[in-house]
């Protein structure tokens, strides 16, 4: 009530990207010190039945993850534990350093519940990021308790964008995470709005060359692919395939919704295309792949389900469909932090068996 009745309309007056800036900051500072993550851990973890879930050898505390996109740069694996988290998923990050694309990378719609998010990869580049991984004290013992996830990208800049020089740009980045041994799954995003060279590896035969090509790396994690959620079911499923046939563990639904129509207020966002939709527009497009794909493959992919989940009821809509996990971003933002308790709360009476 605090957050959504005080802060929120403060925060909401202010720039989004200065505003998630000092988030980031806030929570990084906040995660370093024993009594500030035991203060934030009692007003909001989740402390009732046993909710865990083990997928794919990796045990979640809950079933609930941060999405890519938000903590791009790997800074607040410290303090998500303690509002509930069961684990995050870091960047998406690339080879090289990137600057994202020019301001304005995020613009609030909240008519529509949802952030047009044009930000371009911006990231600090995978050597970048392993070494702040590898100095957090969470990846001793505590990493047990919480999961880290990794989404790779193909660097967003002219140098990527041939087909070949794409595929070394994901594989440098899957290859020093792999001989660093940092995270704990892999999501390979194939599917990232308003980058250079556009989404290139969302065509059956690309995906397959990178796919390969990424196999050659020694991998003993979890890996994933990010979909995309506005192409025909029949494209949907030829990916699938690719997927199925590479041997993959499972697939994220999905990526940002780009299209604009499906607004509630359509005036909040620009007459041109910059940018994918977060939140509600995501939620049924996405649930509609993960039911179709659940039905189609059984139990062959793990599918972690993430769009719209902006309360316990659209939290539930995505397991009903059939997701093993949730990830959430724009919900946090709008509904705060408090919200992963009450996802938790309503899973543990209608969803666990």
């Amino acid at each position: 009530m605090v957050y959504k009745h005080i802060l929120k309309p403060i925060l909401f007056g202010f720039d989004p990207e200065a505003v998630h800036d000092f988030f980031i900051s806030l929570g990084q500072l906040a995660g370093k010190y024993g009594v500030t993550r035991m203060i934030i851990a009692t007003l909001y973890q989740y402390r009732g039945r046993d909710i865990s879930k083990t997928v794919d050898g990796i045990t979640y505390r809950t079933p609930f993850l941060l999405s890519a996109g938000f903590d791009y740069n790997g800074q607040l694996s410290r303090i998500l534990p303690c509002i509930g988290l069961g684990g995050e998923e870091i960047g998406s990050v690339t080879a090289r350093p990137c600057q994202g694309n020019p301001k304005p990378r995020l613009t609030r719609l909240p008519q529509s519940q949802s952030i047009l998010v044009n930000k371009g990869l911006r990231n600090e580049g995978v050597d970048a990021i392993i070494e702040r991984l590898k100095m957090h004290a969470f990846l001793g013992e505590a990493r047990k308790r919480f999961v880290i996830g990794i989404s790779i990208a193909r660097t967003n800049d002219e140098q990527s964008v041939p087909i070949q020089v794409g595929i070394e740009d994901f594989l440098y980045s899957f290859k020093r995470l792999n001989e660093e041994n940092i995270g704990d799954y892999y999501t390979i995003n194939i599917s990232c709005p308003n980058s250079f060279g556009g989404e290139a590896f969302t065509t059956p035969e690309l995906l397959a060359r990178l796919l390969s090509t990424l196999k050659t790396v020694p991998c003993s994690k979890p890996v994933y692919v990010k979909m995309p959620i506005n192409i025909p079911w029949q494209r949907f499923y030829s990916l699938l395939k690719v997927i199925d046939a590479q041997g993959l563990h499972g697939i994220v639904i999905g990526n940002l919704n780009k299209d604009y129509a499906s607004l509630d207020v359509r005036a909040e966002a620009p007459a041109m295309y910059k940018g994918g939709l977060s939140g509600k527009p995501c939620l049924h497009p996405s649930t509609d792949l993960i039911y179709k794909t659940r039905e189609l493959y059984g139990k062959r992919f793990t599918i972690i389900g993430v769009g719209g989940v902006m309360s316990p009821k659209t939290m539930k809509e995505k397991f009903d469909a059939g997701a093993d996990l949730v990830q959430v971003i724009t919900g946090l933002i709008f509904e705060g932090p408090s919200l992963i308790k009450k996802l938790a709360n309503v899973y543990s009476k209608q969803c666990v068996r």
